[in-house]
């Protein structure tokens, strides 16, 4: 039996997805957990196999919450679940530990699937995204996928657009404002823009292509 926590801050979405799994008999949800925070204390609790998690949790963001993950407890397997595209963080989820990414579109087998897989040692993504890596490393176009953000610079840029000062940014983090001020810069030179407003505006726009 695969142990699953949920880790969303709607509870459609955590009450959805825990109704899905539990009609599978290979998967068992064992708990759930509103925001980064809360995640930690569940998971200290009930030890599970997967984490389900959505990137945009409150308190502490699904990314940073995930690098964390991976450092205390690094048995446990994390699928990030969320609305945001693939093409911008599948791949930064997985640099930062994550074992798949699912989009909130996808149908609920591929859900399982996914479970499935990363539970046996493997790591899920989409069918177009790894043709579309393969067709980058292969030279067969030029390179457009995170415009070479890192995987903090994609994090640091996801706060960011949500609103968060560089005070708060640095506190989630747990880096200092001098950071994220270098940060800041180096997304502005990578995206080709010069205040953060335009940045903001670069950020949304890629993630609607």
């Amino acid at each position: 039996m695969i142990k699953v926590l949920v880790a969303d801050h709607h509870p459609i979405i955590r009450t959805g997805l825990k109704m899905l799994l539990e009609s599978s008999s290979d998967i068992q949800v064992i708990g759930s957990a509103t925001t980064g925070k809360e995640l930690f204390d569940v998971v200290g609790r009930t030890k599970p196999d997967i984490v389900l998690s959505e990137i945009d949790l409150p308190e502490l963001n699904g990314i940073t919450a995930l690098r964390t993950l991976k450092k205390e407890y690094q048995d446990i397997k994390v699928i990030m679940f969320s609305s945001h595209p693939e093409e911008i963080y599948a791949v930064s989820s997985i640099k930062a530990g994550a074992s798949g990414y699912l989009t909130k579109s996808v149908s609920t087998q591929t859900i399982k699937d996914a479970i499935m897989k990363v539970y046996s040692g493997g790591i899920y993504i989409s069918n177009d995204l790894a043709q579309r890596l393969t067709f980058e490393e292969r030279g067969n176009r030029p390179s457009k996928l995170y415009k070479k953000l890192s995987t903090r610079e994609v994090e640091v840029l996801k706060l960011l657009s949500s609103g968060r000062r560089n005070k708060e940014i640095a506190e989630e983090l747990n880096i200092n404002e001098k950071t994220v001020s270098t940060y800041k810069a180096r997304l502005m030179k990578k995206l080709n823009v010069t205040n953060l407003v335009d940045l903001i505006n670069q950020s949304r726009h890629l993630e609607l292509n």
